[in-house]
Parts: structure tokens; C-alpha cells; sequence
């Protein structure tokens, strides 16, 4: 019986040790090809995203931050296709109206460009008409700003009773003349450090009769530029009382940006035109170049006198200047179109394309010169040959930042995410905007979330007109103050205003307003002086399943692409205050 067990417990363990063989032999090998493939997995630069909010990026598998669903792998949007370049389908091509042209060069020599301004006063030949004395405003002979005075004119009446005072002194030094000359002398030159002239003087002194209210008249010729006292107002001795404007010589002040410093010295002669007068030509003379760059708009101020003995030039009219332009090269130079460039502060950005048989595009970085007659002299960054976009750029960047890669607003690739998973609105490149571009730019937002409410109500019709209304006021933002990369977004966001103004289709209106949005909140995060706080809200099916992002004033979702559709579909991303 003991023999039998021993055989079973042998057979056992031989059983167990062949099952355990099969099961866990060869266990190194495994484990090397194990570590190998996850090798693999992470050097191969796979991505995964979430299928419902593809703004989701990771390097790994794993959950969805926001829904919890299992990340998929994410398209690259085309094999081999390196960070800084974006495939688009030729669809997508024709409707965003892309064209390329090839990189050739300009003939060198003498060119011009021109400059904005305004006419402004000539501070130089303004005067500003003091009080001499304590009293109060009696009259004001002015009426209103701009009226013309001659010098002699009166300009109001004063009662000032320490000048009563002095005409008492001066009657009764009079009457002692004869025996205390010095006195009577010390009396009159009194009343002359007031401004009195001999002949008031003399009249008091005739008449016998003390003055209450003296007259002050205008020691220049000119145009009142400001009345600074009203009648019953008490002053003191050096208040002012009215601004005079020598209108015979007025300044132009411009605003040059950097890379237009040299072109301005003191002393050089421009020639100056005006809207007002197309068929004449102002000879103006640089008087000044201001020392330090204004930081609110990093231009500097030059400023040319004019004469204005005709007075055609009226304070606050815009001109134009026109200034010589030498390249300094030998043979031709290498230009761009103006409409090529994207302007992100120091940088300056173009779309190449590599390929003339591919719709594959990338982004290229290049130092630029002068802008010469609507074109930029190349200094580096491209070759002659080489196919550029020259229209429908801001769109292909916009897909750029769509599908995560290196473009104007993400200098390093890659969706960017915030702390909860969303997408980064908030890292955007710089711009900069006068306080009239900011305000001009409030009407235009408001003309926008009209826009987005007529597509939530599926209204095309009234999406129509609001985006060329809005046309309108974005002409209007781009001529006025703001940096190269404000004017490269403005004039975008003209374009695509203009474009959706132009579809009769809800399907293409939504289209556009995709990369309108984009814009809109690049620009709305850099203006200061919102009225409201905004919702930056996101569809992940809009966009053909890519997502889209757009504004509220309103937390609650209204998802302007697809209306009642799908009218809550959506979540909020990010708020701008």
C-alpha cells in the first residue's frame, strides 16, 4: 500500500512540474519581449485621445479626464508628418480658399513706404492767456472752441479787487506828483506788472474815476483750443485762462513701428497727402524722434512740422507719409507678400509647402526687412523656389491648432492642457491694442454673440447680415493702433467675417464660424477692458468630429453648429474676464 502511494505522489509531482513548465517556462524570454514592445510603445510618439473631446492628448492609454471613456489612439494626421507640419484634404483647401504662390525676388534700388498719422497743434506756437492778478470771471468774450481771435481782442473781464485798491493809490499819488515823484512813478509801474497798459493807465488817472472790472485781451493771433474758465469762477494770479492755437504751422505726428526706426531722422523731408486733398502734397520736416518706445504700442512717435498758412491742414485729420526706402543690396532681393505673413511679436511666421503635389504645409519662421508696396523683403528663412501661402494662411494655422501642432499660438507642438484636462486657452502669444481698438473691438464682440445666437436658432438669414455688419466695424479696428500681430488677427478675422457674410448656407457659415471663434478669443484674451466675463465653450462633434470652441456670456450651453440638434451638446473650457 505504501509502494502505491510513493508511485502516486511521484506521478504527482512529475505532473506538476511538466503543467508548471508549460505555464511559466520560458518566463526571461517573455518578460524580454515584454520590456522590448513597451520600449517600443513609448519611443514610437504614439498619441491618445478621447473620441468625444479630442482636445484630450496623452502619451499613454488610459481614462478620458473629463468623461472617464478609454482613450483611443489619436491620428497624426498623415505618416511621417513632423511637428511643425499639418495635412489638409483638398476639400478643406478649396473651401478655405487657400493659395500659394512661388518665392522670387524684387528688383533692388530706391523704394517707398508709406506711414499713418494725424495733424495735430503745433505746441511750439501754442500761447495760453493767464490771469495777472486775483478776481473773478465777470464775462468771457470767447464762445466756443475754434473761434478765431486777433491779437488786442478781449477775451473776458475780471473783478479784481486788489486792483481797485491800487487805482485808490494811484489817484491820490496823483495828486502828489509834484512833491513825491518817486512814489507816483512806483504807483504806475504797480498797475504795469498787472498788464495795465500807459493808456488805461493815464484814463484812470484823467477820469479821476476808479475801474471795477478790467478787461484781459489776447496777446497772439490764432484759433481758441480750449476755453478753461467759466463766467462767476474765482482764479488766482497765473490761473489759465484760454489756450490760443497758431494754426500757421501744424505738426503730423506717426507712430513708426521698430523695424521702422531707421527710416526717420531729424531733418529729413516727407511728403505728406490727405484724404482730404488727393490731389495735393504737403512738404513736411522732421522736427522730432522720440527717445524711448512706447510700451503700450511698441512704436515710437515721429513728429514733422507743416506750414499751414492757407489753413487747409485741420487738427485730427488723418494723413499719410510717404518715405524713400534704400535696400543697401547688390542685384535683386528676396520678397513675400504682406498677405503671407503671421505676426506673433518678434517672430514672423509662413506657411511653405513642400510639395506642389501634396496639400501638406509647414511652418516656417523668417526674418523679415521692409515692407515695400504691399511685400516684405526676406532677410533668412526662405529661398527662392519655395511655394508659400498667400491667402487663406490664418486658416491653415488655425487647423494647425486645431490638430495640435506647432503654429502662430503653440510655438512647441502639441495640444496644450490645463490642470483639469482641457485644453489651455489661456497660452496665447501677445498682442497689443490701443485703448480705441479695445473699445472699437467691444462693438464687435457684441456683434458676435448676436452672430452666435442667430446660428443657435439655426437662422441664416440674420447670421447673414450681423457678419456683414461685422465686416464693417473690423474694417474700422484695422486702421487704428495696435501691433503687427493685432493687425495679422484683425484683418484675418475682416476676411472671415466677409466670407460668412457671403454663404447663404448654414452649413458654410458654421464652417467659418469655427476658425472665426478661434480668433475671437485669441484676440478677446488680450483686451483689457471687457465688460463682461466670457465662456469659451467647446463641441467635440462639431468640426467634423474635431471640435470647436466658441463664446458665451451665458454658462449654459447653446451649441451655435448644430442649434436644436443637439442644443446642450457641450461643455465650458475656459473663461475670459
Amino acid at each position: 500500500m505504501k509502494k502505491e502511494n510513493i508511485i502516486y505522489i511521484g506521478i504527482a509531482v512529475v505532473v506538476g512540474l511538466l503543467v508548471g513548465y508549460l505555464i511559466f517556462g520560458g518566463g526571461t524570454e517573455t518578460s524580454t519581449t515584454d520590456e522590448h514592445d513597451h520600449s517600443t510603445e513609448i519611443t514610437s510618439g504614439e498619441m491618445w485621445t478621447c473620441s468625444m473631446h479630442p482636445q484630450i492628448m496623452q502619451q499613454e492609454p488610459g481614462s478620458c479626464p473629463i468623461c472617464g471613456m478609454d482613450l483611443i489612439p489619436a491620428d497624426n494626421g498623415g505618416e511621417g508628418l513632423a511637428v511643425n507640419q499639418i495635412k489638409m484634404t483638398e476639400n478643406a483647401m478649396v473651401l478655405a480658399g487657400v493659395e500659394t504662390i512661388m518665392v522670387g525676388f524684387g528688383v533692388d534700388g530706391e523704394d517707398h513706404i508709406k506711414i499713418s498719422g494725424k495733424v495735430a497743434v503745433n505746441q511750439e506756437s501754442d500761447a495760453v492767456q493767464s490771469a495777472y492778478f486775483d478776481g473773478r470771471i465777470e464775462s468771457i468774450n470767447v464762445n466756443f472752441e475754434g473761434e478765431q481771435v486777433r491779437k488786442g481782442q478781449r477775451l473776458a473781464t475780471i473783478y479784481a479787487p486788489a486792483l481797485v485798491s491800487a487805482q485808490q493809490e494811484l489817484l491820490t499819488a496823483a495828486k502828489l506828483k509834484e512833491s513825491q515823484p518817486q512814489l507816483y512813478k512806483a504807483v504806475r509801474n504797480k498797475l504795469k506788472l498787472w498788464k495795465l497798459s500807459d493808456a488805461q493807465i493815464n484814463q484812470i488817472e484823467g477820469s479821476g474815476q476808479v475801474l471795477e472790472n478790467f478787461p484781459v485781451y489776447a496777446n497772439v493771433s490764432g484759433v481758441v483750443s480750449e476755453i478753461m474758465v467759466e463766467e462767476g469762477d474765482y482764479i488766482k494770479t497765473g490761473s489759465p485762462l484760454v489756450k490760443v492755437a497758431n494754426l500757421n504751422s501744424v505738426w503730423a505726428i506717426f507712430d513708426a513701428y521698430e523695424n521702422q526706426l531707421s527710416l526717420f531722422k531729424e531733418g529729413q523731408t516727407l511728403n505728406v497727402s490727405t484724404t482730404s486733398y488727393p490731389n495735393e502734397t504737403f512738404m513736411a520736416k522732421v522736427s522730432f524722434v522720440a527717445p524711448v518706445l512706447n510700451k503700450q504700442t511698441r512704436t515710437l512717435e515721429v513728429r514733422a512740422e507743416l506750414d499751414n498758412k492757407k489753413g487747409m491742414l485741420k487738427p485730427g485729420m488723418f494723413v499719410q507719409a510717404e518715405v524713400g526706402v534704400a535696400n543697401n543690396r547688390d542685384g535683386e532681393v528676396l520678397t513675400i507678400p504682406e498677405s503671407a505673413v503671421l505676426w506673433t511679436g518678434k517672430r514672423s511666421l509662413v506657411y511653405v509647402q513642400p510639395n506642389q503635389n501634396s496639400s501638406t504645409f509647414e511652418v516656417r519662421e523668417v526674418e523679415l526687412g521692409n515692407l515695400m508696396n504691399g511685400s516684405y523683403v526676406v532677410n533668412s528663412g526662405l529661398q527662392s523656389g519655395e511655394m508659400i501661402v498667400v491667402k487663406g494662411t490664418f486658416t491653415v494655422d488655425a487647423a494647425a491648432q486645431l490638430q495640435g501642432k506647432k503654429s502662430m499660438m503653440n510655438q512647441g507642438g502639441g495640444i496644450q492642457m490645463g490642470h483639469d484636462g482641457h485644453s489651455d486657452i489661456g497660452s496665447t502669444m501677445k498682442m497689443e491694442f490701443s485703448k480705441e481698438a479695445e473699445t472699437k473691438f467691444g462693438g464687435l464682440l457684441k456683434v458676435y454673440l448676436d452672430l452666435k445666437d442667430a446660428l443657435v436658432a439655426s437662422n441664416q438669414e440674420q447670421t447673414q447680415k450681423l457678419a456683414q455688419k461685422g465686416v464693417g466695424i473690423a474694417s474700422e479696428i484695422k486702421g487704428l493702433q495696435m501691433d503687427d500681430m493685432g493687425k495679422s488677427h484683425i484683418r484675418q478675422l475682416a476676411s472671415q467675417l466677409k466670407e460668412m457674410g457671403s454663404k447663404s448656407d448654414l452649413e458654410g457659415q458654421r464652417e467659418t464660424f469655427v476658425l472665426l471663434s478661434e480668433n475671437m478669443i485669441q484676440i478677446g484674451q488680450q483686451m483689457q477692458g471687457l465688460d463682461s466675463k466670457l465662456y469659451v465653450q467647446h463641441c467635440p462633434m462639431a468640426n467634423n468630429d474635431k471640435g470647436a470652441n466658441w463664446l458665451s456670456l451665458e454658462e449654459e450651453i447653446r451649441n451655435p453648429y448644430y442649434g436644436d440638434a443637439m442644443l446642450t451638446c457641450g461643455s465650458v473650457v475656459g473663461t475670459i474676464d
